[in-house]
């Protein structure tokens, strides 16, 4: 499943006009990272949104600077009004109205527990997403390039654009949340043996790795805002919150879901699932043949006992029936009764006569059950001569008035 990574361009600072009205023209370029897995890439590069390539599914990331933490208490409030919520409660620390900022809470963050909102312009977000849908790509996720997170980070990045010739930055990211100056700042220097003191994990872009071994006083791990990119979009973040939120969200929610089973990282747990559903039907094979083996033994042990006992019979189609039929044949011979006959059926239902009922009138005989009257019967009567011949495996059932006796369905015949 491939995913289109978007780095959105830095939002315009006290120059040019309005810092939060994006660029609308078209020609404006991003730069794009194309991924099959979230590990590897295929094709990158710096385009307008309509020349980017075709992907299953496309992140943004927002930079560092564009970005501001508040550590807060989640208030407990509606969904309706959660965002109206986490605005009154971070009024008094924001710089611009709170109608003009966006808020987005940490991944797994509940309702009165402690966590970080991500607060950005909404009006330059809105913007390149409305510039993004417009030329067909459908963001599903915006993520931050850097957020708070237990492990020290920092990361020297390289100034390009209309800020080329800036001074380098420093984003540091921890716990308590994530600063961007720049290196020649006094605050930056100032924090520099605090950052120093941890065990923290430095990186650089390409461009300024010297620079930044040289300022830092040791060494640093080169990472380019390509690999950064696909570190932030494997997250779990995603800044489209309320408002800002995609309006398909059991489509989105699916794809995301699809895009997590489809990463590396799960690609064990598919292996996993792949193996167990062959050993299942590895095994199903297995007990099927031993099944189909076992009716087969069966099949040929009445075979063999049906010829050995009625060596007469020569061709075996049916070896139950065949072997019923001689067996009733040689009792016919030896002019014993059977269950089906109408003397066996005869004793069977006067060895159960109710005391005080006359003889047996009216009968009805088909050949194996025997059927009569039961007018003058006590249901008691009717239940004590069915539970007495149940116990030897006859059936007897009533419709009305009349009682039928017959030999039990599954009963052993003699």
């Amino acid at each position: 499943m491939s995913t289109l990574v978007i780095q959105l361009p830095s939002r315009a600072r006290l120059a040019g006009g309005d810092a939060r009205t994006p660029p609308r023209d078209d020609a404006t370029e991003f730069a794009y990272v194309l991924t099959p897995d979230g590990i590897n890439i295929t094709r990158q590069g710096r385009t307008t949104p309509a020349l980017m390539p075709k992907a299953d599914s496309a992140v943004v990331v927002l930079a560092e600077q564009d970005v501001s933490w508040h550590l807060v208490t989640v208030p407990k409030a509606p969904a309706a009004r959660l965002r109206a919520a986490i605005a009154g409660l971070l009024e008094e620390q924001l710089l611009e109205e709170p109608d003009v900022l966006h808020f987005a809470l940490a991944p797994g963050t509940a309702a009165g527990r402690r966590g970080f909102v991500a607060v950005m312009d909404k009006a330059w977000l809105r913007g390149h997403l409305s510039a993004l849908d417009k030329a067909g790509i459908a963001v599903e996720r915006a993520v931050p390039m850097a957020w708070p997170e237990d492990t020290p980070l920092g990361h020297f990045g390289a100034p390009f654009g209309d800020d080329a010739g800036a001074p380098m930055q420093v984003t540091w990211s921890d716990a308590k949340g994530v600063i961007c100056v720049g290196v020649n700042g006094a605050l930056a220097r100032q924090m520099l043996p605090q950052w120093a003191s941890q065990p923290a994990r430095w990186t650089a872009h390409p461009a300024v790795a010297a620079p930044a071994e040289r300022w830092l006083g040791g060494s640093v791990l080169v990472q380019g805002d390509d690999q950064r990119a696909l570190q932030a979009m494997r997250s779990l973040w995603n800044l489209l919150q309320f408002d800002l939120a995609a309006k398909n969200r059991g489509a989105v929610a699916f794809r995301d879901a699809m895009r997590r089973w489809r990463s590396s990282s799960w690609r064990p747990v598919r292996w996993g699932l792949a193996g167990l559903v062959a050993v299942q039907v590895l095994g199903l094979n297995l007990w099927a043949w031993h099944q189909e083996r076992q009716v087969g033994a069966k099949r040929e042990a009445m075979v063999s006992l049906l010829r050995s006992t009625h060596p007469q019979v020569r061709a075996v189609l049916d070896a139950p029936a065949q072997m019923q039929k001689e067996t009733d044949l040689l009792r016919t011979a030896a002019g014993r009764s059977g269950d089906g006959d109408l003397d066996t059926l005869l004793g069977v239902a006067a060895s159960a006569w109710p005391e005080g009922q006359p003889p047996l009138q009216t009968m009805k005989y088909d050949g194996t059950r025997l059927s009569f009257s039961s007018s003058g019967w006590s249901e008691a009567q009717v239940g004590q001569f069915r539970s007495q011949l149940g116990a030897s495996d006859w059936s007897v059932t009533q419709d009305g008035g009349t009682l039928t006796l017959a030999r039990a369905s599954g009963a052993r015949r003699s």
